[in-house]
């Protein structure tokens, strides 16, 4: 009786450790955005890194194909409602759909006099004509004055009193905005954690979040700067991929009976990336941290070999 008793407070306590397990690692993945999360307790080693990925590279173009691009099916999702983006990767504060798509849009340039045109006499089109003339007066109508009832009120003579009507303000057509296409939307940004897991001895890439970025380069990015349009957390994405596997996808130009889901192309690794950042006291970039975009180049190379170099020196005893 007693071994029945001592067996059965074991079989209760296993399922209460797993319970709490459960809840920690659902817990972990709702925060975090990770997929597949490692416990605190088995990880032995954790780098935080972040990554530059351009689709535009010849590895990467799979995940940008013609009408499969990525950014096409994350913007969608977002347009769907489907998908939340965040404002940074801390995935603490989030955009509207409404911002999402403001971020990813463009206004066109208005046509400016230039100084020597304003010297020569040009004026814009709210001051005058192009050769500097007044501009004309508002044509001012008149109605009819009307009482309180509505009616038009009539002077001694019979006459129906007239007043000027007051112009009518129009204000100036707002800027048009144009969406990016989804082709000029060729750069991500991925935070992963680099852990070590001592149960499995071995490194694990846990991805946390990707972000889609304007890039720099387009000309009509006007700011010269690379824009951020959402951060989406990686458990989100990865449910995005699953439920839409006609066009999330990775093009194998070898078979196209073989082509792989998006979530399977981040779990394989099956793209090209940089190192633009590793977590440090001062939240620097590589290029901030060494002076300048090549010698930022040249330290992710190296940070790339000594974190491989890192796992290797594990097994050595």
């Amino acid at each position: 009786m007693k071994s029945m008793q001592t067996l059965a407070a074991i079989a209760a306590g296993l399922t209460f450790s797993l319970t709490v397990a459960a809840q920690e690692q659902a817990t972990t993945a709702s925060s975090t955005g990770s997929h597949r999360p490692i416990p605190l307790s088995d990880q032995m080693f954790r780098k935080s890194i972040w990554r530059q990925i351009d689709l535009r590279e010849k590895q990467n173009k799979p995940m940008f194909s013609e009408g499969k691009e990525i950014s096409r099916v994350i913007l969608e999702a977002v347009k769907r409602g489907e998908l939340q983006a965040y404002k940074n990767d801390s995935l603490t504060s989030t955009f509207t759909p409404t911002e999402v798509q403001g971020n990813s849009s463009y206004v066109d340039a208005v046509d400016k006099l230039s100084a020597d045109e304003i010297a020569a006499g040009f004026k814009s089109e709210s001051g005058g004509d192009d050769w500097g003339a007044k501009p004309a007066k508002p044509v001012v109508k008149k109605v009819p004055k009307l009482d309180a009832n509505g009616k038009p009120m009539k002077d001694r003579k019979g006459k129906v009193i007239m007043i000027a009507q007051a112009p009518v303000v129009t204000a100036p057509p707002k800027p048009v905005g144009n969406e990016y296409r989804y082709k000029d939307l060729y750069e991500l940004e991925l935070k992963e954690d680099m852990i070590f897991d001592k149960k499995r001895s071995r490194m694990y890439h846990d991805i946390k979040s990707i972000t889609l970025h304007v890039p720099s380069t387009l000309p009509s990015n006007t700011s010269g700067i690379e824009k951020p349009i959402g951060t989406f957390k990686y458990s989100d994405l990865v449910k995005i991929f699953r439920a839409n596997p006609q066009n999330a996808i990775w093009f194998n130009a070898e078979n196209d009976a073989q082509h792989k889901n998006l979530a399977d192309a981040f779990e394989l690794w099956l793209f090209n990336s940089y190192i633009t950042k590793v977590s440090n006291a001062g939240d620097s970039r590589l290029d901030d941290i060494y002076g300048g975009a090549q010698q930022g180049i040249l330290a992710a190379q190296q940070t790339s070999a000594d974190l491989i170099e890192y796992e290797y020196n594990l097994w050595s005893f």
